[in-house]
């Protein structure tokens, strides 16, 4: 998939809305790839652009070198999106047959039931699921349609820890095969965890992409942890080297670009201060640091905004 100086803008009663201002992004066969940043970034817009559901302003959207309309029409293509309904007076496998009718190649029914691991409530309406058990059916609804480019927003909402290892477990057997993940997350964690590379979005625009490492190599400084007895947050953030933090209790968590500096002032301010740590930086501060709402960065753009709505299903023309 190939993205060029992608621009979306929205008319309004107040004037033009910039939803997205330049995207370029180039993603590769069989790539993992974590789409991260704040509410409003112009995440939906750009999904919705990669699906075919909006044109854009300016700039060009490729998904293996077709349209995303023909790209999605002929199967290449599957979504699972946050707020897709499910038939309410049909079983899972009904919907689950009936979603792999709509595909001219389709993978199994039964193959892309225990993929997503509902084989066990396949008898079940899907008015008797759980939130997570909607989840996974709609897992199932874009696998079963055999895509090349799975593309998810928030896939693990309304998951269990367990069914959520689970998700990736069957996430990690698709890519194996060569397919390409595009997923959307507010977990950073699953970003960290699973994704091979990791986009970072704000104002419509890309301000860091590259591996977990790379992003969080961007970002200078380091942590330093603690539990200070009797301490308040401003005495803290006072302390020389210190450029944030949060206390929670006695626990203190601060963001310092010296942290040597910082840990002698903090002894010294506090001697019954304890249990020192001090790490680099990790994806989920390098996040706050690059998507903060100071200066808008140069770049490109997505993130992570209102669920974009639509259903879960890996699209086809009907036979």
């Amino acid at each position: 998939m190939t993205i060029r100086d992608l621009r979306k803008n929205y008319e309004t009663k107040t004037g033009t809305v910039a939803a997205v201002r330049g995207v370029d992004l180039a993603i590769g066969t069989g790539e993992v790839v974590a789409v991260l940043g704040p509410n409003g970034a112009g995440k939906s817009t750009t999904v919705a652009t990669i699906l075919g559901l909006t044109q854009p302003s300016a700039g060009t959207v490729e998904v293996f070198g077709k349209t995303p309309r023909d790209a999605v029409t002929e199967g290449l293509v599957g979504a699972m999106l946050q707020q897709g309904n499910l038939l309410e007076d049909v079983t899972v496998a009904e919907v689950i047959g009936m979603i792999a009718g709509l595909h001219k190649h389709p993978m199994p029914a039964e193959q892309a039931m225990r993929m997503a691991g509902v084989t066990d409530i396949a008898d079940r309406y899907c008015t008797k699921l759980s939130g997570g058990q909607r989840q996974r059916v709609r897992f199932a609804m874009a696998l079963v349609g055999d895509p090349r480019l799975l593309v998810l927003d928030e896939p693990t909402a309304a998951m269990d820890v367990g069914s959520r290892r689970d998700f990736w477990q069957a996430m990690r057997s698709f890519t194996d095969t060569g397919r390409t993940v595009l997923f959307a997350t507010h977990y950073l964690d699953e970003a960290e965890e699973f994704a091979d590379r990791v986009v970072l979005l704000r104002d419509g625009r890309v301000v860091a992409d590259g591996t977990v490492a790379e992003v969080r190599g961007s970002v200078t400084g380091s942590v330093l942890r603690a539990v200070v007895p009797g301490a308040t947050l401003a005495d803290l953030l006072r302390l020389p080297g210190v450029t944030g933090g949060e206390l929670r209790g006695d626990r203190a968590e601060l963001s310092c670009d010296d942290s040597d500096t910082a840990l002698r002032a903090l002894l010294v301010e506090h001697p019954l201060a304890h249990h020192f740590q001090i790490t680099a930086m990790g994806l989920e501060e390098a996040f706050l640091s690059l998507t903060s709402t100071e200066e808008p960065l140069a770049g490109s753009s997505i993130s992570t905004e209102e669920p974009l709505a639509g259903s879960s299903i890996s699209t086809e023309e009907s036979r």
